[in-house]
C-alpha cells in the first residue's frame, strides 16, 4: 500500500518506547515508578459526572450543534469575562474534540503551504508536527534554561521572516511549568504587533498554579494583541477530564467560521452529555480543584527537594502545570540513553526531552502520589550516582 507523503513527514513519539517497557515492566509484576503520565491521577469531581449523567437521563444523547452546545459557548463566555475580562461572544467559540483537535483545527483552518509557525523550545510534542501535516513549515527556536526556558522578544524577532504567520505560546508550559509573566508577555505582544502576526496561547495548564504564580492571557494586554489572539484552553488538565475530550477555541469570528467548516466534514459536534459535564465544571464551584493542587504542590516541593540532592542535575522552579524539566547533559548521555538506562536499573519511567525538542533535558511528572515520588527521587539519585 502506496501510503500519503505526510505520514512519512510526520516523526513518531519516541516515548512509546519508554511507555511500552515500562508497561511491559508493570505487567510482570516490577515495581516502576512512574513519572510519565500528562494526566491528573485523579478522577473527574463527582458533581461533573453527574451532570453528565443527568444529560444522558435527559436524552442528551443525539447530535447537536458543530460548533458546540449554546450554553457551553455562554458558559465559557462567561469563564473568559470572570477570569481574564475578556469579552467574547458565543460566535467567537467553537467547542473541539479536546484541547489538541482545537489547536489541530486552527492549523488546518489557517496554515497554507509554506506558511511558517514560530515554537520556541522544549515545546509540547504536537506542536510541529500539526504544522507539518497541513503543509506548514515549524520554525524550532531554542531557548534556555537561564530564561526558565521562555522565548525572548529578541529571539521570536530573529526568527521572524516574510513567510511567518503564526506564533505559538504556552504558558504554563509543557514540558518546563514555566509561566510568563505579564512584562514578558508584553515585551513580546510589541513583536508579534509589529509584524502582524497571530499568536496561539495554549492554556490548558492555566489553573495549575504554585506559590503565587498569575496566570496572565496574551491576550488582555491591549485591544489590538486580543484581535490577534487564538486561545486554546480545555477541561483536561484542570478538571481531571482527558478522557472526556472537550476542548475550546476562543478567536476571531472569521477564524471560527471557518474552523467550524472544517470540523463539520470531519467530527461534526464533541459528545453532547459530556458538553453537559463541561457546563457543570464551568458553572460549578471551583472548590473541586483544591485537593487536587494541593496534593500537585506537596509532590512538586517532594521532587524539587529530591532535586537538591543530586546536585550535577539541574531544573528550573516549575510555576504551573506538573512537570519538572532536568538537564542532565552532565551525565554524558542522551535523553533517550538516559531514560532506558534509568528505566531498566532502577525502574522509574521518565520521558526523554528529545520528544520536545531538547534532547539534553528530561521531563518528569508528578501526577503520581507523594511516596512513589519521593521513592522515584531516591531511585534517582542513586542512579546519577552510578554514572
Amino acid at each position: 500500500m502506496k501510503l500519503a507523503k505526510r505520514v512519512s513527514q510526520v516523526a513518531p513519539s519516541i516515548t512509546l518506547i519508554i511507555s511500552a517497557k515500562a508497561k511491559a515492566m508493570k505487567a510482570e509484576g516490577l515495581d516502576v515508578v512512574d513519572f510519565t503520565a500528562g494526566e491528573p491521577d485523579f478522577d473527574t469531581p463527582d458533581h461533573i459526572k453527574e451532570a453528565a449523567k443527568k444529560a444522558l437521563d435527559q436524552g442528551k444523547t443525539k447530535y447537536g450543534p458543530t460548533a458546540g452546545e449554546p450554553k457551553l459557548k455562554e458558559a465559557i463566555v462567561k469563564k473568559f469575562k470572570r477570569d481574564s475580562q475578556l469579552d467574547y461572544s458565543p460566535e467567537n467559540i467553537i467547542v473541539t474534540n479536546g484541547g489538541k483537535h482545537s489547536l489541530f483545527n486552527l492549523m488546518l483552518a489557517l496554515i497554507e503551504d509554506g506558511d511558517e509557525v514560530i515554537i520556541p523550545s522544549p515545546y509540547w510534542l504536537s506542536y510541529p508536527e500539526m504544522v507539518i501535516m497541513v503543509g506548514g513549515k515549524p520554525v524550532i527556536v531554542p531557548t534556555s534554561a537561564v530564561n526558565d526556558y521562555k522565548i525572548t522578544p529578541e529571539e521570536l524577532k530573529a526568527a521572524i521572516t516574510p513567510a511567518t504567520k503564526l506564533f505559538v505560546l504556552n504558558s504554563p508550559s509543557n514540558p518546563t511549568g514555566s509561566v510568563y509573566s505579564k512584562q514578558e508577555l508584553q515585551a513580546l505582544v510589541e513583536v508579534i504587533l509589529e509584524h502582524n502576526l497571530y499568536v496561539v496561547s495554549d492554556e490548558i495548564y492555566e489553573k495549575i498554579l504554585y506559590e503565587g504564580t498569575e496566570h496572565i492571557s496574551i491576550a488582555t494586554l491591549g485591544e489590538e494583541i486580543f484581535k490577534r489572539s487564538i486561545i486554546s484552553n480545555g477541561f483536561a488538565k484542570s478538571y481531571a477530564m482527558t478522557g472526556w475530550r472537550v476542548g475550546y477555541i476562543a478567536a476571531p469570528l472569521e477564524l471560527i467560521k471557518a474552523m467550524t467548516t472544517m470540523q463539520s466534514h470531519s467530527t461534526s459536534n464533541v459528545c453532547t452529555f459530556a458538553q453537559y459535564g463541561a457546563i457543570t465544571a464551568l458553572e460549578g464551584s471551583q472548590d473541586c480543584l483544591n485537593p487536587m493542587l494541593k496534593a500537585f504542590g506537596e509532590r512538586r516541593i517532594a521532587m524539587l527537594e529530591g532535586l537538591q540532592a543530586i546536585p550535577s542535575i539541574t531544573a528550573p522552579r516549575p510555576g504551573g502545570a506538573f512537570y519538572v524539566f532536568l538537564d542532565v547533559k552532565s551525565t554524558g548521555l542522551n535523553s533517550l540513553s538516559f531514560c532506558q538506562a534509568l528505566l531498566e536499573r532502577q525502574r522509574v519511567a521518565a520521558i526523554p526531552g528529545g520528544s520536545f525538542g531538547a534532547d539534553n533535558c528530561v521531563r518528569l511528572s508528578y501526577t503520581t502520589d507523594l511516596a512513589s515520588v519521593i521513592k522515584g527521587m531516591k531511585r534517582l539519585e542513586e542512579f546519577v550516582n552510578t554514572l
